[in-house]
């Protein structure tokens, strides 16, 4: 299999600060992965180490099969990449921007007002950058990022100052790009709405990856509980449940609802056992653990081990 990045024992060191230490990771086409972490965990230093904006300590990074530090790096024209603070000259007007951004890489000015369009300010190519808002300013960001259908787009909390109807267009943008091939990596702290809309997720922390995998796959490797909810149909938890009595601890929730964990692999026992003790049930909720909920998991198994 061929890959859009391969990070081999990557190291960065800044005088006696490891900024990213030991880090491995390969990244095929058609993937979009969700790099995530706390502020200082090393998430930009690994960004600038693909673009090749910084050399690594140790360790190789190839990106588009090529090394991104070197001097001559061709693939730089097949990359997007949207910084988590824009700066715009802000004399400038949209239209002015993405051309200037537009020939240096090479690509036709007949597709600008299309990009601008296609991220929603189209209506606003002709207005000077400096009346943007922070939405549209951070619009304009992705739009130059966009800038020749790029095979790896690189994004910094991409969705900063926008609401949730552009939110939702920026990652129908994401999609659209990840289904043409490209690989699209999201370092952002929104970890809830990345949840759905990643194939992997990297965790770092303190420089060093500390999880790398599938949402399903982080799922299996942390043996956190799901957590069910069942909803009763007279909408009140009685005294007398005597339903409940084989479920193992459970709790209230709103004096209608009765919730509780189940371990991996016990979902269907516990539903099942539910059902078969005749419980009165109206609706059922089955939320395995979160981006979040996995994150601080990792997080703290580092701590405890280190």
């Amino acid at each position: 299999m061929s890959y859009t990045v391969e990070i081999r024992d990557i190291a960065k060191r800044y005088g006696k600060l490891d900024a990213v230490r030991d880090v491995s990771f390969a990244l095929p086409a058609g993937e979009t992965v969700a790099l995530v972490g706390h502020n200082g965990a090393g998430k930009t230093t690994l960004i600038k180490l693909m673009l090749g904006l910084i050399h690594p300590t140790f360790g190789t990074v190839s990106v588009l099969g090529e090394n991104p530090a070197g001097g001559d790096f061709a693939a730089r024209r097949r990359l997007g990449y949207l910084p988590e603070n824009v700066a715009f000259n802000g004399a400038l007007t949209g239209r002015e921007l993405l051309t200037f951004y537009t020939r240096l890489k090479g690509g036709p000015v007949s597709l600008i007002l299309p990009l601008l369009d296609r991220v929603g300010l189209a209506a606003a190519a002709d207005r000077r950058v400096g009346t943007y808002s922070k939405g549209m300013r951070q619009r304009l960001g992705l739009a130059q990022a966009l800038i020749g259908e790029p095979a790896l787009l690189l994004l910094d909390e991409p969705t900063t100052g926008l609401d949730p109807a552009l939110r939702q267009s920026f990652y129908e943008i994401v999609q659209d790009l990840r289904d043409r091939g490209a690989t699209v990596i999201l370092s952002s702290h929104a970890l809830t709405e990345l949840e759905e809309r990643t194939d992997r997720v990297i965790v770092m922390n303190r420089g060093a990856m500390v999880a790398n995998g599938s949402l399903e796959e982080l799922r299996h490797i942390a043996r956190l509980p799901t957590r069910i909810r069942f909803h009763l149909q007279d909408g009140r938890l009685g005294p007398k449940q005597s339903w409940l009595g084989g479920l193992g601890e459970w709790r209230p929730v709103n004096g209608h609802i009765v919730e509780l964990d189940a371990m991996p692999g016990q979902k269907i026992d516990v539903l099942r056992q539910a059902i078969q003790a005749g419980a009165p049930l109206d609706d059922v909720e089955i939320t395995p653990p979160t981006l979040d909920e996995l994150y601080v998991h990792f997080l703290r198994s580092q701590e405890e081990a280190s």
